[in-house]
Parts: structure tokens; sequence; C-alpha cells
């Protein structure tokens, strides 16, 4: 642990296997039955996403991305490998992977609201939510949240196009672009000069001490944990469709870039519980804000911070610049996540400007996280501890915004 803590402390890049990776020792407190109980409530909102949103309406209101091909992008990353792409970066709405969760943990408060008013009864149809009434009804709460930029995008834009009022409080790292565009929806934002962790401290504590607001909380709402773990429902269907439903001999690698684990960690626990051994996860985080790896190497979780050995938590990755992991998500981890891996930021940039010349993909910097995983646990070991055949694999990058990315950024 030593020695991975001093690589840590000197921003040096690493790739950490998981010691205790498969070692569910406790009773999770979620199951499959949770994951299939916030899709068939996503599938009960479909008609009213389909109604507010044009770029919902496409997908008859099932917000989801396409599972690509980049062979030109992979010949370069790992020659030979067989590579695909989960384009979260292009989900309609939100325009990252936060929308899954963001957008289902408001639809939950949402429909409780109006089932508890009697406004909406089990059986019908979702859609006369956007009727007067209801919205006028919504008017009366508040949705906030604390956020560097995706989430808040997620959470905002629903939220108003709900009805409700909607305040998000933003780190010092958002992006400018991010916080007009947010305005631009009817949203409030907040500013602060501190980092996430003060977004969220001080957004929570507003929140607490109005009886009608609600804050969505990142570090421990299983809601937003479910909404993302509905992914991997999504991406079952999309390798059946190519026959590449995987088996522990002929299995999945998936790397998710990692911020404070909300997203990543549902995602994981969603393809673990469908798949068990047929999936390997990897997150992927900045040498200067490794809060995940740092929190489960130390088994500290939330416990410990980066700033607590030396690191300035700066990134050009805004979405991964967290200090402090979700101590929910870290324990969670401990036996289902297979490992981590840490890059500098002047990899990302490569990576983002190489994935637009290849593929013509338009992606931010945190969602090329990801991409130096191949082969990087190619060096690792891992095929190797787990009797795994390379050219068996079918690797998965998991990208995380950049739909509404300005065209000069």
């Amino acid at each position: 642990m030593q020695e991975t803590l001093k690589k840590l402390s000197e921003r040096t890049p690493l790739f950490w296997l998981n010691p205790d990776y498969g070692k569910v020792e406790e009773q999770l407190p979620l199951d499959m039955a949770d994951i299939l109980d916030a899709e068939a409530r996503l599938m009960r909102f479909a008609p009213l996403l389909a109604e507010l949103f044009d770029e919902a309406a496409e997908g008859y209101g099932v917000i989801e991305s396409e599972l690509l091909d980049i062979p030109v992008l992979a010949e370069k990353l790992l020659p030979g490998a067989k590579i695909l792409l989960k384009a979260d970066h292009d989900l309609p709405v939100a325009g990252s992977v936060k929308a899954r969760g963001g957008i289902y943990n408001v639809l939950c408060f949402a429909e409780q609201i109006c089932l508890e008013k009697g406004v909406l009864s089990p059986g019908d149809n979702y859609r006369k939510i956007a009727d007067k009434e209801i919205r006028a009804l919504l008017g009366k709460y508040t949705v906030s949240v604390g956020s560097t930029g995706n989430l808040g995008l997620s959470i905002g834009t629903i939220s108003a196009a709900l009805g409700f009022k909607a305040r998000v409080h933003m780190s010092s790292d958002a992006k400018e672009w991010k916080k007009q565009l947010l305005r631009s929806r009817g949203v409030e934002v907040i500013e602060y000069d501190g980092d996430y962790s003060t977004a969220v401290a001080q957004g929570r504590k507003e929140s607490e001490s109005d009886p009608y607001s609600y804050f969505v909380d990142d570090e421990n709402s299983m809601e937003l944990f479910l909404g993302y773990a509905v992914a991997a429902l999504r991406l079952k269907a999309q390798l059946i469709q190519r026959k590449l439903l995987p088996t522990p001999e002929k299995p999945l690698f998936v790397y998710l870039p990692c911020g404070v684990g909300g997203a990543p960690g549902g995602i994981c626990f969603g393809l673990k519980m469908l798949f068990s051994d047929a999936v390997h996860c990897f997150f992927a985080e900045p040498v200067d804000a490794p809060c995940m790896t740092l929190g489960l190497v130390t088994g500290k979780n939330d416990a410990v911070s980066v700033y607590d050995i030396g690191l300035s938590n700066r990134t050009s990755a805004d979405g991964l610049a967290v200090g402090r992991p979700s101590a929910f998500v870290g324990k969670l981890m401990k036996g289902l996540l297979a490992g981590c891996f840490t890059m500098q930021d002047d990899i990302l940039d490569v990576y983002q400007k190489l994935t637009r010349e290849t593929e013509n993909l338009k992606i931010e910097p945190s969602a090329a996280a990801g991409f130096p995983g191949p082969q990087e646990v190619m060096k690792s070991g891992f095929c190797e501890k787990y009797n795994i055949s390379p050219e068996n694999i079918t690797h998965i990058l998991w990208t995380t915004g950049g739909r509404y990315l300005p065209e000069n950024t």
C-alpha cells in the first residue's frame, strides 16, 4: 500500500489491482430487483419525457446512447483488440452519463409528490404530469444539487422542465459554458470559489432549512445510483444485437471515468449484477484527483481526501475534480471493482483530440479518462491472474460528456 500511496502523492500514473476483488462478504443493500424497478419507472415516464424534450422524442422518451465501433481509434489504443465505445457523451437532454441518474432521481421525487397529493394514480399515463395543474403543484418545490458541471446540467434541466424551481450549486471547477447553458434553461446557478465538496455542503445546508426543498445527494442517493445502474440493462440489449453477450471465458472489460463515484459505481454495480464474472470494471481518474483510488487503497473511503496526500484536486477533467469519494459507493465497490488507474491531464487532451480526428466524436477531456485502460490492463498482470486470454476480451470505453461542448473548446 505504501508504494501505491507514494505514487499517488507524487502524481505518478499507476494501475492498481483491487486485492479484495470478488470478495463480496456482506449482503449488498441493493439487488437486481431494484434495477428492474428503476427501469420500469423510467418506462412509465417515457411518454412524458418524449413530450417535454424534442431530443428524447426520437427514442420515444427512452434516453439512451449508442454502442459504437471505433476501428481507427481502437487500433491506435491497442492494436488488434476488440474495442467499442459506449457513447454516453451524447446522451440526449443532459449530454452526459449523468442523464440517467440525474433525471431518474428527479422523476422519483416528482412521482412521490404526485402520488402523495393524489394527482396521479398507478396505471395513469404519466404525460398528465405536464398538465398545468400538476406543474403548478411541482412549482411549489425546489430541487437543488451541488456539482462540478454535468450532474448540475442533468438535475437542473429535468427539474426546470417539470416545473420545479431548480438551483445548482457549482464549484470553481465548473466550466462557464455549462453555467450559461443551465441559466438559458431556466435554472438558478450559485457559484462558489471552493471545490466540489464546498458546493455540495452549501447546497445541502441550504436545502435542509427549507421544507419544500429537495437536495439530490451525489454522495449518498440510492435513486441516483439506481438510475445509473439501468445502463447495464440497456448495454445488455445492445450486446445481444451484436451477438457479444459475455461469458467468463469471453469477458467484457469496461473502463469508467470516476469523480465522486456515483455514475461509474452504479454502472459497475448493474453490470456485475447482470454478468457477474463475465465483466470486469475499472475506474479511471486524473493524477491530481484520484479520490476513489485513494479511498479504496487505504480502506478509508470518504475519511480521506486527496488534499491529505498533498494533491491539488485541479484538473482539466472538471467532472472528475473531486477530493473525497462517496463512502456509499466505495464500500459497495470493495468487492465489485477490478481496479483503478490514473493519468495526467495532457493525456486526456491528446485522447480528446484523437477521438475527434479519428472518429469525429466530440467529447470532454474527462470523457477520455478510460482510454488508456485497454493498454494498461494488458500490462498489469490481471489477465494472467484470472486466466483470461487477451484475444477473447471485448473492451468498452465509457464516455461521459460532450454533446453540448462548444465547438471552439
